[in-house]
């Protein structure tokens, strides 16, 4: 978490603004005179509205983040309605998680209002709200979603200057063959054993279970993946228990310090969470745990069933994964390996362009893409490199193409600084070297489109860019030729077919 590379610190400008937002909503909504628990409701919102919109431009971030309290009022409403009627309230709350995973099918703005339709839902569960609670409950989201956005579009707009990789859409497929129709079958056969099993344990705190079960279906893909995300939430909430012993039920719900952790909870919480899902989830049961003290409920009876309501979760949701609809986590990881070196490929062809002159290209964006794809090849393999897989082979393989993968982001990246360069030249040698990457990207993917033109031939001279960036692209041609090597390797795909 404190050692990976950060570009830019966009991560830690992201996770900066985010105290900054979420405090600022949250001293509006007490500033106004609501009571504890809608000013939480208000910092919940504006949590929410900064870690879960992401899409690819900002107008289109913008745009989304003026939907939320369109989707998410009506279910808050909703949940508030049916608070006295359990089995209504149980059969609205599964239709509500049904939606919210379907609606991923419609890219980063469904992705996002379907999880702050359930987190309304979930809000209304935590604060027991009753309709009476509701124009609070109202007053407090509005002004806490507008002055999130007056900052994070307005005051600090991290995005405009380094505009995020939008997340790519999932296999193609129809009726239940489409990932996010499987998904959301999934996630509500998992919430359905979590709300009974939950209700089971505590009549009170059951909707932990149901929590637990939902976010283990988040950005995950497949079979393997879901499941070691439900290990690693369950690792994050143990740990995260632990401190909350520690550090929340001393502090008995003291305001002044209880506030500072919490803007550290939330810091911890945006900065790890591109990175690590045990990290994140321990900072996030840290919080849990504040806000319980402040609400004057903590104790550490309650610490205990919270880890086994989120054990409950986690045993849903690897239920539901390996009976309902199971997507296997080679499909997954297949098409996300062979994802990666089409990024390769763009960065090359717009290093080439910039190289010979072209000032529009920009490889750097390319780079980028190619980080995201590297992220999201990591999540796929996480399965077969963790370490209790009993899969050793297919560990030993996956790790030697994340090493492979990790070669070409650094190639890419040097490749994409030297083409920056304002003296840089383009030869035949750098054309060559190109076309030849060109090649080992069509060995693994087949055709690419938009294969680069060769730029024009400089005059004879080589400038000191032009021999970095024919560094950077023998080490990219060396990578892709063995990963090529290792992905087409007949023993590789009866190991795979295995």
């Amino acid at each position: 978490m404190f050692t990976a590379a950060d570009p830019g610190r966009t991560r830690l400008r992201i996770s900066l603004r985010a105290v900054l937002g979420i405090g600022l909503a949250v001293t509006l909504c007490a500033a106004t005179g609501l009571p504890l628990p809608a000013s939480i409701t208000g910092g919940l919102a504006a949590l929410l509205a900064l870690f879960t919109v992401a899409d690819p431009t900002v107008r289109g971030q913008a745009v989304t983040t003026a939907l939320l309290p369109a989707v998410g009022l009506p279910v808050l409403a909703l949940a508030s309605a049916l608070h006295g009627l359990p089995l209504l309230r149980d059969a609205a709350w599964l239709a509500v998680v049904f939606a919210g995973v379907y609606a991923r099918r419609w890219g980063p703005r469904g992705h996002a209002l379907g999880i702050f339709a359930f987190m309304m839902f979930f809000t209304a569960q935590f604060l027991h709200a009753a309709p009476a609670a509701l124009p609070r409950l109202t007053a407090a989201v509005l002004p806490a979603l507008a002055t999130t956005a007056a900052v994070r579009f307005g005051l600090w707009c991290v995005e405009r200057r380094t505009p995020p990789s939008a997340a790519p859409a999932p296999p193609d497929g129809r009726g239940l063959a489409r990932h996010t129709t499987r998904q959301a079958f999934q996630a509500s056969a998992a919430c359905a054993f979590a709300t009974v099993v939950g209700e089971l344990l505590s009549q009170e705190r059951w909707y932990w279970a149901v929590g637990a079960a939902w976010w283990i279906f988040v950005n995950t893909a497949s079979r393997g993946e879901t499941l070691v995300r439900g290990f690693r939430r369950v690792f994050g909430t143990v740990t995260g228990l632990v401190a909350g012993l520690l550090v929340a039920v001393p502090l008995h719900g003291a305001p002044a310090p209880t506030a500072a952790l919490v803007a550290v909870c939330v810091f911890g919480i945006f900065y790890s969470a591109p990175l690590s899902y045990s990290w994140m989830m321990f900072f996030v049961t840290v919080m849990a745990g504040l806000l319980y003290g402040l609400l004057g409920v903590l104790h550490p009876g309650l610490l205990g069933l919270r880890l086994a309501e989120t054990g409950v979760g986690a045993l849903g949701a690897a239920l539901a994964v390996a009976l309902v609809l199971p997507v296997t986590t080679h499909a997954v990881t297949d098409h996300r390996v062979r994802r990666a070196p089409h990024a390769v490929h763009a960065c090359t062809a717009a290093a080439s362009r910039r190289l010979a002159g072209d000032a529009a290209a920009d490889p750097a964006s390319c780079a980028a893409e190619l980080e995201a794809a590297l992220g999201r090849v990591r999540t796929a393999l996480a399965p077969l490199v963790h370490p209790l897989s009993p899969l050793r082979a297919r560990g030993e393989r996956a790790r030697t193409v994340l090493a492979l993968l990790d070669s070409c982001v650094r190639e890419t990246r040097g490749l994409a600084d030297v083409a920056a360069h304002p003296d840089a030249s383009h030869d035949a040698r750098l054309t060559a070297a190109c076309a030849r990457v060109e090649t080992a990207v069509e060995a693994l993917v087949g055709a690419v489109p938009d294969r680069a033109v060769p730029a024009p031939v400089a005059a004879p001279g080589h400038h000191p860019a032009a021999e970095a960036a024919l560094t950077h692209l023998h080490g990219l041609e060396r990578a892709l030729s063995a990963l090529s090597a290792l992905l087409t390797a007949p023993t590789a795909l009866r190991r795979a077919r295995a």
